[in-house]
């Protein structure tokens, strides 16, 4: 496939966590080399999104083609094979590993990985604390480690959820360059955000999702003429 067409798509997509049933039908494409944000209030089921992609939700039913193969009954390993990076809410660092270790720990799941030189140049933080253990991190920096562990599994389609998140200012500048530069090499990012802030100026479309549904989808350009609808929808 060229960059610019189709690299995941949702049809009727419904998930449920033993007997609570999330999502009610979710419908939305992403296309090779976009940044894609879910926009939506706690609660909403963006996150559940990321995970019924990822295979990591009780059940769920429906369609989810991801680089034109049908994952909907494929174990998350599997799934991770196709090309996926998911950087989760929790971060997920080893505490006892150095940041180095950690970031050498994830398994390849394609070809063309960052190496680690390339990942400092894009973190110098990281280089910087290249031996500290992940528990002596800052939150930032766990949050850097945990964006860049993903960066050198060859994954060219990345879910990123919640990155931001409480979070100083310094560090979330230095997030939203990262994804500016990972969108330059051609990577794909669908990213749940709460700091519309952070995400407005990043993003290519978003999608608006409420109750497990899909209620609005639109392009960056379009965003000025829907900031009421935001309002009402997200409190921003």
């Amino acid at each position: 496939m060229d960059e610019g067409t189709e690299l995941l798509r949702l049809t009727d997509v419904h998930a449920w966590y033993g007997e609570s049933h999330i999502l009610h039908g979710i419908d939305l494409t992403v296309n090779r080399g976009e940044v894609v944000t879910l926009l939506g209030r706690n609660g909403a089921g963006r996150t559940t999104t990321l995970k019924a992609i990822l295979g990591l939700v009780g059940r769920r039913s429906g369609s989810i083609m991801i680089n034109g193969t049908e994952a909907v009954h494929l174990p998350p390993h599997r799934i991770a094979h196709l090309g996926l990076g998911y950087c989760p809410e929790e971060r997920g660092i080893f505490a006892s590993l150095s940041c180095e270790e950690n970031l050498l720990l994830p398994p390849p799941v394609a070809s063309g990985g960052m190496s680690v030189e390339e990942i400092y140049a894009m973190f110098p933080n990281l280089r910087e604390r290249r031996t500290s253990p992940g528990g002596r991190l800052s939150g930032g920096e766990q949050q850097m480690l945990s964006v860049a562990r993903i960066l050198r599994t060859g994954a060219r389609l990345l879910l990123l959820d919640e990155i931001s998140e409480g979070l100083a200012p310094v560090i979330v500048q230095a997030l939203g360059r990262a994804i500016r530069t990972l969108r330059a090499k051609g990577l794909t990012i669908v990213m749940v955000e709460q700091n519309f802030r952070f995400a407005a100026p990043l993003a290519d479309r978003f999608y608006v999702i409420e109750h497990g549904r899909v209620i609005e989808h639109f392009a960056a350009g379009e965003l000025q003429a829907r900031r009421d609808m935001l309002h009402e929808v997200l409190g921003v």
